[in-house]
């Protein structure tokens, strides 16, 4: 494994795809996939890596869940895929590697992570924060993502790949957010 396909600190950007107030409650496994999101959003604050979340059509399904809140800088949307809103390909920097979870694994959260595939970007998706109401459809979702180049990975992948060594002046710190 060369270290080019290790995800770097120092060029990743952490993206939040509609975690929402109205729509977590529905989302199997929410509260997990929330607390896993939360330790992202931790460890990226403590390593500076920038975060971006974005809002699927915000006055229907609410704003971004109050755990999460605050995070980066918020894209409000329609479309179910993010790229379609070009205020978010806009705060996307050409040479970042992208850490991606959310929901809904097959829907909104898919056609962002497909598009991006498709615009020849690296992307990581965080299977233990990513959701969708049914399993079966995370799972279909994930195998299609994978299938077309996404990385799946998990938060502790993450966290432990951004420090790259326990020398690094946050490990301790980054370390107990796994905990």
């Amino acid at each position: 494994m060369t270290s080019m396909s290790l995800m770097d600190a120092g060029r990743s950007r952490l993206v939040i795809v509609d975690f929402q107030a109205r729509l977590m409650p529905a989302i199997h496994d929410g509260p997990r996939l929330v607390a896993n999101a939360r330790r992202l959003v931790d460890a990226a604050l403590l390593l500076g890596v920038p975060v971006l979340m974005t809002e699927e059509n915000p006055a229907g399904l609410g704003t971004t869940v109050a755990e999460l809140a605050g995070a980066g800088p918020v894209i409000a949307k329609m479309s179910f895929d993010s790229c379609a809103e070009p205020a978010f390909l806009a705060a996307l920097a050409d040479d970042e590697d992208l850490i991606l979870c959310g929901c809904e694994a097959h829907v909104c959260f898919g056609q962002t992570v497909l598009s991006l595939l498709a615009r020849k970007r690296r992307v990581f998706v965080v299977q233990d924060a990513v959701g969708s109401r049914a399993p079966e459809s995370k799972e279909v979702a994930l195998r299609r993502m994978e299938r077309h180049g996404a990385e799946i990975v998990t938060t502790e992948m993450v966290v432990f790949e951004w420090l790259r060594t326990a020398e690094h002046p946050q490990f301790r710190a980054a370390s107990k957010l796994i905990k």
